[in-house]
């Protein structure tokens, strides 16, 4: 779930700085893809426990939704990344 909320998180605390800019708040795109590949782990470890016990341990719904929300996550820190380079990009050749 850090990993859904870690980026639109620092877009809300950009809003509501003065200190902090929106573009200063995209540089945090690499977060979400730390925290997504952390969960995807997780969820790795935990699939591999299900299936060393049979089942008996529990927790198949969380780990797919842990994996799910850590691509989820992974997928919003790509996009911004991608933003941010497009925007370096634009802004390198109107200058």
């Amino acid at each position: 779930m850090l990993a859904v909320a870690a980026f639109p998180a620092a877009i809300v605390f950009a809003r509501r700085s003065s200190t902090v800019t929106l573009l200063e708040a995209v540089y945090s795109f690499p977060v979400p893809i730390v925290l997504g590949a952390l969960a995807m782990q997780q969820a790795r470890r935990a699939r591999e426990r299900i299936a060393r016990t049979l089942g008996r341990a529990g927790g198949a719904r969380q780990a797919r939704w842990g994996r799910s929300l850590g691509m989820i996550g992974i997928g919003i820190g790509i996009a911004a990344g991608l933003a941010l380079a497009f925007y370096a990009l634009l802004a390198h050749f109107s200058a």
